[in-house]
């Protein structure tokens, strides 16, 4: 059974939103670390909420494509539309979230993350690599949409698969 469009963006939506929230609470506890002071401290809580945000959306999509089979009969083309859809509109809200991050950032850390960049170029490569930070944000919502999207896109094309074939093998020989 197809399910018509509407009804897929409205659920990607919600289930967007969620994922949206969660990620943006890792990277917000991950910026927390980071105001710490101690590098052991950040790295630790770094790369612990790394893998929480990673095994919790394989988690959560898991959960949410169960619940799209299950509450409109969707098959393993519905699924992986509404995995995309989600991670489209997730991938937005946290593109958004870590891009205010990084305009939030104070000019000092900033200007030293330039200067220990550039410390190795002559005058004109610094010249050009500050006209490219001017652009940076931007670049950086973008690619943080695209990772997000690509992310999304092969879990739910992953777990689609499985959740229709386990859906099929639940209810034993009847339903072959």
């Amino acid at each position: 059974m197809n399910i018509d469009s509407n009804t897929s963006w409205n659920e990607a939506g919600k289930a967007g939103l969620v994922f949206g929230l969660f990620s943006t609470l890792c990277l917000s506890l991950k910026q927390l670390a980071g105001l710490s002071g101690s590098s052991a401290l950040t790295i630790t809580a770094s790369a612990i909420l790394w893998a929480v945000e990673f095994f919790g959306c394989i988690f959560l999509m898991r959960r949410y494509l169960i619940r799209m089979r299950d509450r409109f009969s969707a098959d393993m083309a519905d699924c992986k539309s509404f995995g995309k859809r989600t991670a489209l509109l997730s991938g937005l809200i946290l593109a958004a979230a870590a891009t205010y991050f990084i305009l939030k950032m104070p000019s000092e850390e900033t200007n030293k993350l330039i200067a220990d960049a550039t410390a190795s170029l002559g005058s004109e490569e610094r010249l050009r690599f500050a006209k490219a930070m001017d652009s940076f944000p931007l670049v950086f919502f973008f690619i943080q949409w695209f990772y997000c999207f690509i992310y999304g896109t092969i879990l739910s094309s992953i777990l689609s698969r499985y959740i229709i074939i386990e859906d099929i093998f639940k209810g034993g020989d009847d339903k072959l």
